[in-house]
């Protein structure tokens, strides 16, 4: 299992949860094939509306993909993005400050943005768990397989 963050505006984010999906890199489905059924995601948004948005700069869902394969949706006839099927978890909007010192997929904390330029990314099981823990509500935390060590 592979842990991933996909960085997309919050409003992006927000289409995502309530189709159950999510889509990377403007729609390209490179990022997306590297994916497998139970790989958790993680998304980061750095602003609330893309491209426009205010800053924002926080973790604001995660589930785990749910499916096998990426598939195209047809959003317009001349934008077919290709999506995977995740199953999100209740959880709380995180701002990544208080986190900073603690993600070592950050590896310089003076510049930390500029691992999201990337867009989508793997982290490791450590980092994935710095970010569950803030996210979700001990209650549903405490129900949850933690991800397997490699």
């Amino acid at each position: 299992m592979t842990n991933w963050i996909n960085t997309v505006s919050r409003d992006h984010v927000e289409r995502g949860v309530r189709g159950r999906f999510t889509q990377a890199n403007h729609g390209k489905p490179h990022m997306l094939r590297k994916m497998s059924r139970g790989d958790w995601i993680v998304f980061y948004s750095p602003k609330t509306a893309y491209p426009d948005g205010q800053p924002l700069q926080a973790f604001t869902a995660i589930g785990q993909v749910a499916d096998d394969e990426p598939y195209q949706a047809e959003m317009t006839p001349d934008f077919l993005p290709w999506r995977r099927n995740v199953d999100f978890l209740d959880c709380v909007e995180t701002p990544i400050r208080p986190l900073l010192d603690d993600l070592d997929f950050i590896e310089d904390k003076s510049r930390w943005g500029y691992k999201f330029r990337f867009g989508v990314f793997r982290i490791d099981d450590h980092d994935l768990e710095v970010i569950r823990a803030a996210m979700v509500p001990q209650a549903c935390a405490s129900l949850m397989p933690a991800p397997p060590s490699r």
